[in-house]
Parts: C-alpha cells; structure tokens; sequence
C-alpha cells in the first residue's frame, strides 16, 4: 500500500478569540468544504503575536494562509508579513474581513508607494487612511453583493451576484479605489452601490481577499464556494510540495 499523503495545512493568521461568530465558523466551513475529497486536511490558529522574527520559517509547513477576522491584530506587523509571504510566494491565500483590510495595507505600501498606509482604527487622525470608516456599518448584517464581469471570483461562485454576511465598520476607502482599475490586484465584487468589497490578485494561483464573512457560512450548515475552491487551491499546493 502506498504511503498516504501528509495533509494539507492552512494557517488561520489572526487572534483567536471563541466568542467572535466568524472564529466559530471557521472551522465548520473549512469541514464542509474539505470533506468532498479523501486527503486530509488540517488547521491551525496562529496568533499574531507569534509572527515574529523568521515569519517565513513560521509558515514554512503551511500549504495556505488565510487572514480571518478580529482586528485590529495584536501584531500588526506579523499579519503583515504573514500576507506578504503568501502574495509574494504564490502561497493560497484568503483573507476576510480584518484580512481583507490588511491584505489591502500590504499591497498600499508594496506596490502603491506608500511609506505607511494607514488603518483608521487604528490612526484615527490619519488624514488619507487605505481603510476607512464605512458610511454604513456591516456589523451582523448581511447585503447583496454584485461580481465584476469576467473576475474569477465570479466564476467560483457561478452567479453575478450573492447575499453575504458582515461584521465590519471599516473598508476601502473611495479615495484609493480608483488605484485598482490598474494593475493585477482589481476589484472583484461591489454592492449595489459601487462600494468595494472584494480583490483578486491576477497571476497569483489563488489569491483573494473579502469584506463579508464567507466563513459564517459553516454555521448555516452550507458549503461556501469561495472556501470549497481555497482549500482545493491548498490541496493543489501540498501535492506539489510533497512531490518536489
């Protein structure tokens, strides 16, 4: 009998805290989504104040990375790195609300030219914050949401459009929006009023990034087709890593 294969491992980045309903979810939907396909899959919560130091050597064992919800972090800089590593690394990476934040503050000073993009939770005198207050919160709300023609999120959900959860005061600000009509990270989802709530970065394998909370999906009892195409986007990482 052939060896098995050593399961896929996902780094959930961010604080985990057992009261917070995305942080509930999470784990349930990473089971829907996993138990289509016979390879294991395993998970674990890292702690951003554990991202210290050699952060690469931190995920070295990890097949994906995904920034989950709870910001502001209580290491900033370690969810940073963390999602530097993935984008410049071609690693899986998922990021939803706090991680969708972040993955934006990343690629501000990456690749925008921004010493020190600012997140307005935490710099609330920031004159142009990247994220800023949203004119209508989201905190446990849900809304309608509507795909970019031709984005590959749309076509992993299969639909022009879906009903997503959130629980966030804070988003792209208008201000930098128009800098992702340009360049490989581009919107891939708005609500009904234009506002930005989703990114995909082009020519990374699997690189997205959420305001809404596609996790909270697992507490519903329903697999989400975003989580169900990370994980296989994991599963095709780990493959490639036990075979090099």
């Amino acid at each position: 009998m052939a060896p098995s294969r050593p399961p896929a491992r996902i780094a959930l980045v961010g604080d985990h805290d057992p009261s917070v309903v995305a942080h509930q979810g999470i784990p349930l939907a990473l089971a829907f989504a996993g138990q289509a396909a016979g390879d294991r899959l395993d998970w674990e919560w890292l702690h951003t104040s554990t991202l210290t130091g050699d952060v690469a050597a931190r995920l070295e064992s990890f097949d994906g990375v995904w920034c989950v919800p709870g910001s502001p972090y209580a290491h900033t800089e370690g969810a940073l790195a963390a999602i530097r590593l993935a984008r410049e690394g071609g690693r899986p990476f998922l990021g939803t609300c706090g991680g969708f934040q972040h993955a934006l503050l990343d690629y501000a000073a990456a690749e925008w030219g921004m010493r020190a993009p600012a997140h307005a939770e935490l710099d609330p005198a920031a004159p142009d914050p990247v994220i800023a207050p949203l004119t209508c919160g989201l905190v446990e709300q849900s809304a309608p949401i509507r795909f970019v023609t031709g984005s590959r999120l749309g076509a992993i959900y299969g639909s022009d459009d879906a009903v997503e959860g959130y629980h966030c005061r804070y988003g792209l600000s208008p201000a930098c929006a128009e800098r992702l009509a340009t360049g490989p990270l581009r919107v891939a989802a708005r609500d009904l009023a234009g506002e930005v709530r989703a990114v995909e970065l082009d020519g990374h394998p699997f690189f997205f990034a959420t305001l809404y909370q596609p996790e909270r999906s697992g507490l519903a009892g329903r697999r989400h087709p975003l989580i169900a195409a990370f994980v296989d986007a994991v599963r095709v990482h780990a493959a490639a890593r036990a075979s090099s």
